[in-house]
């Protein structure tokens, strides 16, 4: 099968953007244009796909970032990812008689991360002011913005709900009572005057920049928007996945003590490369440790479009999904053995437990001659056949779209995550992958016009496990934002949405263009697929074993291959796998650099933008 791409690979000098939404990308792109460096340009970006994707993020989210610093030559890793409150805890859960952290409602709230991580590299590494990186996330939510038509359809799938139950939502996403036509200009102005009251908050204090910054922060984690969370999360009951009314547990106090912090990023060496992941409270570990375990199958050898390279792929990727559930978890509160699980002699252990037969159980490894212990496996089951799902599960589900018009027509498709990538000329980098606050996530804060993050459900309740919940530990979550260098030297921010499939879909993407060669828009284009061989980490946390998606494209040959070598195959969309984003840079003898850029052409939303 040869290479192609649906639209060419960017390059230019000057700066490059790839985003899961055309406006977050030219947006972030025009910050460029006007002086901004790639810290102004994401920030920016990322609150215009907080506006253009509600089904996907919001601002009650989340958000992991990752940056590469020229001035400092270092990555860093920024965690937006807010902690379990304070009354949150498993004997909560179980005097409410559920063996899980609910997927939608008040109850799996944590803090929300995303406002407090962008504001906080803005201040440390920006140069543009609070007002000027929020104006055009408030013009476009004033203004109004195209709806597309996946957001129409996460509407439609949970109209019902917000109509009998979430009515504060109905009032933001139903107006006139009608869900919006797909493709027509669509309105948050609550949203709008929330940011727009941060901005005068902010200038009001007085200062410079970086204390006008800080000010927005506090009026966020210890202001208005704090007092209104508090306030409806105390006093409102509201209907979610047990089938009661719930009030929640997030409170004034949880915000206030919480704040962004860096981290030292998690690396692996893989040939010229250094690749760059967020720590174990993420899920990045899972693509190192996937590269680890390939260092050692050949993948130069094989064809990137052969069932081989797919089956190595998606054996790597068992073992490692195997690891994380057994062994991360948040390292503030969990010995999380990290060392040992991207060592090289551990990984060529773990690849010695790849065959040419698929993987039918779930096997997590011995790091450090340590012994695995896993959550009750059977919950998600025992969950799903007693609680209320006719609005959903934790992951953003949609109903069928309506027959009758034509872009229901087209293969959409469906994910729970969004990404953007920058660089600019200076080379200065960033890799982000906002989530959480989605619309169908739970119902919208009245005052504040948006919808607070439900990450709490991707916590256990076992004993004993890394991933139990606990009051002030963050959830391992699925976002994982990348870099790479190549030769010691800043190379490539990378990303992709789409929950427990990210480390996957990008390590098929990253090994086609580190090995194999293909440029950005090839390595994006090409035919991908993700396995289902572990607890789901949304509610209520299903376990398939030994299932395989693919692509249609992928051609017959391949397919009846992995299923001659014992995969359960299924056959999806011809373009339905993957939401890749990535970014490069290269710099010359003299100084200069050259950029490329790439975007996922799937859904028709991503692009990438440079010059």
């Amino acid at each position: 099968m040869s290479s192609f791409t649906t639209r060419p690979e960017i390059k230019g000098t000057f700066g490059v953007v790839s985003s899961t939404h055309w406006l977050a990308s030219q947006t972030a792109m025009g910050v460029l244009e006007r002086g901004g460096n790639a810290f102004d340009a994401a920030v920016a970006g990322g609150f215009v796909l907080q506006v253009v994707e509600p089904h996907l993020n919001g601002p009650g989210g989340e958000v992991p970032i990752m940056l590469w610093s020229e001035r400092e030559q270092r990555m860093r890793a920024l965690c937006g990812q807010g902690p379990a409150p304070e009354l949150a805890t498993p004997e909560y859960f179980r005097k409410l008689g559920v063996e899980l952290v609910p997927g939608i409602g008040l109850l799996p709230a944590t803090v929300p991360g995303a406002f407090g991580a962008w504001l906080t590299m803005l201040r440390d590494y920006g140069t543009w002011s609070l007002a000027d990186v929020l104006q055009p996330a408030i013009e476009y939510a004033s203004n109004g913005f195209p709806m597309v038509p996946r957001a129409v359809q996460a509407i439609i799938a949970v109209q019902e709900l917000f109509r009998s139950e979430w009515k504060t939502s109905a009032d933001v996403w139903l107006p006139d009572g009608k869900a919006p036509e797909p493709n027509a200009l669509f309105r948050t102005p609550g949203l709008a005057r929330t940011y727009e009251r941060l901005v005068q908050h902010a200038a009001k204090a007085g200062g410079d920049r970086e204390q006008q910054i800080d000010a927005a922060l506090h009026a966020w984690y210890r202001g208005f928007v704090a007092t209104e969370v508090d306030r409806f999360y105390r006093n409102e009951a509201v209907r979610d996945t047990t089938g009661n009314r719930n009030t929640g547990l997030l409170r004034y106090e949880d915000m206030a003590r919480w704040q962004a912090t860096y981290d030292e990023p998690a690396i692996l060496d893989f040939g010229r490369y250094t690749v760059a992941k967020c720590g174990p409270w993420s899920q990045g570990p899972v693509l190192l440790q996937q590269l680890a375990i390939l260092r050692h199958a050949g993948v130069e050898n094989l064809d990137p479009h052969s069932a081989a390279f797919v089956h190595a792929l998606a054996e790597a990727t068992k073992l490692a999904m195997a690891d994380r559930l057994a062994w991360y978890g948040d390292p503030d509160h969990v010995d999380v053995p990290l060392p040992d699980l991207l060592s090289d002699e551990y990984a060529r252990s773990r690849y010695s437990r790849i065959g040419v037969l698929a993987a039918a159980v779930l096997e997590p490894g011995q790091p450090g001659d340590r012994m695995p212990r896993l959550p009750d496996l059977g919950v998600g089951e025992r969950t799903l056949a007693s609680s209320d799902t006719r609005f959903g599960v934790g992951e953003p589900t949609f109903a069928a779209l309506p027959p009758v018009t034509e872009w229901a027509k087209r293969e959409i498709f469906v994910g729970d995550t969004c990404h953007i990538d920058v660089i600019d000329r200076d080379g200065n980098m960033v890799s982000a992958t906002p989530s959480g606050g989605w619309l169908s996530s739970s119902p919208v804060v009245p005052a504040l016009g948006f919808s607070i993050n439900t990450r709490l459900q991707m916590t256990w309740l076992d004993d004993g496990v890394p991933g139990q919940l606990k009051p002030g530990k963050r959830p391992s979550t699925t976002l994982s934002p990348g870099m790479a260098l190549r030769d010691g030297k800043p190379y490539m921010a990378f990303g992709t949405p789409g929950g427990d499939q990210q480390d996957q879909w990008t390590v098929a993407f990253f090994l086609r263009h580190a090995v194999h060669g293909m440029n950005l828009q090839e390595a994006i284009d090409a035919p991908s697929w993700h396995v289902d061989h572990f607890p789901s980490s949304f509610w209520p946390r299903g376990l398939q074993l030994n299932r395989i998606t693919v692509e249609s494209r992928i051609g017959e040959e391949t397919i009846a291959a992995l299923r001659a070598s014992g995969h359960q195959v299924v056959v999806g969309g011809a373009w339905s796998e993957g939401r890749i984003c990535a970014c490069t840079q290269e710099r010359y003898a003299d100084g200069k650099l050259l950029l490329r850029a790439g975007a996922n052409p799937r859904g028709m939303q991503g692009y990438a933008v440079g010059r």
